[in-house]
């Protein structure tokens, strides 16, 4: 059997390549954490491990890093996929039958904001599926408290504003 921080490796290439989408270190930790596996600093390792392996690919924002399987990532877990135990293999199973609309969603809604040229802030909205954008909306303000609203709110009401923004725009 192989060491765990090897298993730890590949059973997170597992979980990026059986979701289909990114997914957040919350997801990935917590999926680790849940059953036990192993404690929250080891998988922050393990993580940081794979993406300086460029296995996998971190996507960040101000307030997550969202991670996705690379061609070398998909390619190393096909090689040393019969190390993962079928018990893992049906632990990750169970997670996403569990939890995949919300892993979804927790992915697919994206808020970020950085500070301009001009000195305000741009915030920028999105809602993705299937790794094409839905909405892409950027707004400026003036205060980085602003822009840290816009962003927690999107999250919460981004499904009323999208519907909001096309009825008035299909009139």
């Amino acid at each position: 059997m192989a060491e765990p921080f090897t298993i730890y490796k590949l059973t997170i290439l597992y979980m990026l390549d059986k979701a289909g989408f990114p997914l957040s270190n919350t997801q990935l930790s917590n999926f680790f954490l849940e059953h036990d596996y192993t404690d929250y600093f080891r998988v922050q390792e393990v993580i940081g491990n794979l993406v300086d392996s460029d296995l996998i690919l971190a996507e960040s924002t101000h307030s997550n890093t969202q991670y996705t399987l690379t061609a070398a990532g998909k390619e190393t877990l096909e090689f040393f996929k019969d190390k993962i135990t079928d018990a893992i293999t049906q632990d990750v199973i169970q997670f996403f039958e569990e939890n995949k609309m919300e892993l979804r969603q927790e992915t697919s809604v994206i808020a970020d904001y950085y500070k301009t040229t001009a000195q305000n802030y741009a915030v920028r909205c999105q809602v993705r599926s299937d790794n094409k954008s839905l909405i892409d909306l950027t707004l400026s303000v003036k205060t980085k408290e602003q822009a840290e609203a816009i962003c927690n709110n999107w999250k919460k009401q981004h499904e009323e504003v999208y519907m909001q923004l096309l009825d008035q725009l299909l009139k």
